[in-house]
């Protein structure tokens, strides 16, 4: 027998595809509600459910107390529903989480943005020890205000060294990202970045604006009140757990299934 994949339909092993749910029978009887044996009730018409065709199909079982009288109605169409991953909606408010892997456990994410900020960082500190760049300009005269003594700007070299690390950061996840969806520590964690509509890996603007939004506010002027910011949405958010870049993005991080 031919295991082709009818026309129009996705393959059975797509991880992130809804599955059609069947429906519940009542409990101790057929899907059309016939009594158990012994319940005293009077058995269904012979030959298929009460107004259905007469007869019922061909060769089908013979109605009668449990025997179901007929057959259940085909399970809903794919991608029948109104949720993101285009699960059915016919048998009550859908779980938007079904048929999706797995969402990235908060520390996972965490120790992949670790390990790519070393990948990242550890390069720039070189760049930047052997050419005595310094990337602020403190203003430390006696005679200011206090408010001018913590005052702080980008010195010349400093500015060059901070638009080296946005193409490094930003170039670095974009790249990653739109390639497989997978960063360096994303792989070491065995995590990836999909789409939240179907699972697929994100296009180039998706990747982009995800890595815009995750490193520009960090790099020139949020150093440490953007990344708080970021770890708060990942965790406040239901159910997709998006940080604000993922938001932006309309991505989510899973767990890798290869």
């Amino acid at each position: 027998m031919s295991t082709d994949q009818p026309p129009g339909q996705p393959p059975e092993d797509d991880p992130f595809l809804k599955k059609p749910q069947e429906p519940t029978p009542p409990s101790g009887g057929s899907p059309y509600g016939s009594p158990p044996p012994g319940s005293g009730g009077p058995p269904p018409p012979p030959g298929g459910p009460p107004g259905g065709p007469p007869g019922g199909p061909p060769g089908g079982p013979p109605g009668g107390p449990g025997g179901g009288g007929g057959y259940p109605p085909p399970p809903p169409p794919y991608g029948g529903g109104g949720d993101p991953y285009g699960g059915s909606g016919g048998y009550g408010m859908p779980d938007p989480l079904a048929g999706m892997p797995p969402l990235a456990d908060f520390g996972k994410r965490l120790l992949a943005r670790i390990i790519d900020v070393v990948i990242i960082a550890i390069p720039l500190a070189l760049i930047q020890w052997a050419f005595g760049a310094n990337r602020y300009r403190y203003d430390t005269d006696q005679g200011e205000d206090i408010g001018d003594v913590f005052s702080k700007s980008y010195s010349g070299s400093g500015l060059i060294m901070t638009l080296i690390s946005i193409i490094a950061y930003v170039g670095y996840d974009w790249w990653f990202t739109k390639k497989n969806g997978q960063t360096v520590g994303k792989k070491a964690m065995r995590l990836r970045v999909a789409m939240l509509n179907d699972g697929s890996v994100p296009n180039s603007n998706a990747a982009l604006s995800r890595a815009a939004v995750l490193w520009l506010p960090t790099l020139i002027c949020c150093a440490c009140l953007w990344p708080i910011a970021l770890v708060v949405s990942i965790l406040v958010d239901k159910p997709y757990k998006q940080g604000l870049h993922d938001k932006v993005a309309k991505t989510v991080v899973v767990q890798a299934t290869g």
